[in-house]
């Protein structure tokens, strides 16, 4: 009598992600929970949840909520056992009401729409040259937002300084006026109130000297990034640094994110939205995707609304033809992102040079 043979089963996990832990759960294809577990949010416990789910039978699929930031670190893990990972947008306020809300319910919520198809998409990588690019523009950014705060403090003491001290700067250029403020010499009575003042105009424009030396040196980080990751997208008008860097980590280090470039459109917010009616033919603004990346192609359609000869003969047609501005604008981000499509498809393919620190 021969012996049976049992095939593997197929499941899928599906991991609801917070900063202390993280709780898993495991159904089979038809749906039915296999079971539920909480596990630390350490290296140890990434791989124990790993072997955990995978004692459940063959991993198909797993969907994870927050991919980008509590899940970063285990979805790394997944992916280097080859388990396919999906992102899974947080249950709306519909299912919760209907359901419940804990982080049980929550993860196998997570595997249901796994098997359902309700998926986000695929994550963005967070390995390699993209991730390098994320971070170094992530404090690039936030030290522009702090020099803007320090400027408009500098500006707020000095509407309000004596009126020695505000004659004494106030016709000055920006940069003039930091450096002047910046070389106060404040006197030892800070009961006075122009040594007062002096003394925090002088401690603001240091402050802004230090963030601008902070933003030129990430600056010159992400211009050499960029290049190496992308030197075709560099060479595009209008594409410098900081938009180079935006695209590149909008798409990820993970090619296969950019199924299409009417996919790509979509993830930038440039896909079109019919808003037709009667003999009006138009389409309105899509506020879906990373407003981000949608603002580094709009930096490109300004630049080469400006300076490229062929953007402006395209301006001055379709403005013949009764569009707007905004419509025009528009029209030219959703051709520039089936352009930067294509490079980007080539540039996350593997790079092994590597760049000196």
């Amino acid at each position: 009598m021969s012996k049976m043979t049992h095939e593997p089963v197929e499941v899928v996990a599906g991991v609801d992600t917070h900063a202390d832990t993280h709780t898993a759960a495991v159904l089979d294809m038809l749906g039915h929970r296999l079971g539920t577990r909480e596990f630390p949010t350490t290296p140890a416990g990434n791989r124990r949840l790993l072997d955990w789910v995978q004692s459940h039978g063959t991993v198909t699929a797993a969907g994870v909520e927050g991919t980008g930031s509590y899940g970063a670190g285990l979805t790394r893990v997944l992916r280097a056992a080859d388990v396919k990972v999906w992102e899974i947008n947080r249950p709306d306020r519909a299912t919760r009401r209907a359901k419940g809300k804990s982080d049980p319910i929550d993860a196998e919520a997570a595997a249901e729409a796994v098997l359902g198809g309700r998926i986000a998409g695929v994550p963005r990588s967070r390995d390699g040259v993209s991730e390098a690019i994320r971070v170094v523009h992530m404090v690039r950014r936030t030290a522009v937002k702090a020099r803007t705060a320090a400027l408009n403090t500098l500006g707020q003491l000095l509407v309000t300084a004596p009126d020695p001290l505000r004659g004494q700067l106030r016709n000055l250029t920006t940069g003039k006026r930091v450096r002047a403020a910046a070389n106060l010499r404040p006197g030892p009575d800070l009961t006075d109130s122009v040594a007062a003042t002096k003394t925090a105009l002088r401690r603001v424009a240091k402050r802004i000297l230090d963030l601008e030396a902070e933003i030129g040196e990430a600056k010159a980080e992400l211009d050499a990034l960029t290049q190496h990751a992308a030197p075709k997208l560099r060479a595009l008008m209008g594409v410098g640094p900081d938009v180079a860097a935006q695209l590149l980590i909008t798409a990820g280090g993970n090619p296969e994110r950019l199924t299409s470039e009417g996919s790509f459109a979509a993830l930038c917010g440039t896909a079109p939205r019919p808003a037709s009616s009667g003999k009006i033919v138009r389409h309105r603004l899509n506020r879906g995707g990373d407003r981000q990346a949608n603002r580094a192609l709009h930096v490109i359609v300004l630049t080469r609304m400006r300076y490229d000869e062929r953007t402006r003969q395209y301006v001055q047609r379709r403005t013949s033809e009764g569009l707007s501005t905004s419509e025009i604008s528009r029209c030219l981000k959703r051709y520039i992102a089936r352009e930067v499509h294509l490079i980007l498809k080539q540039a996350l393919q593997p790079q092994p040079q590597q760049i000196a620190a």
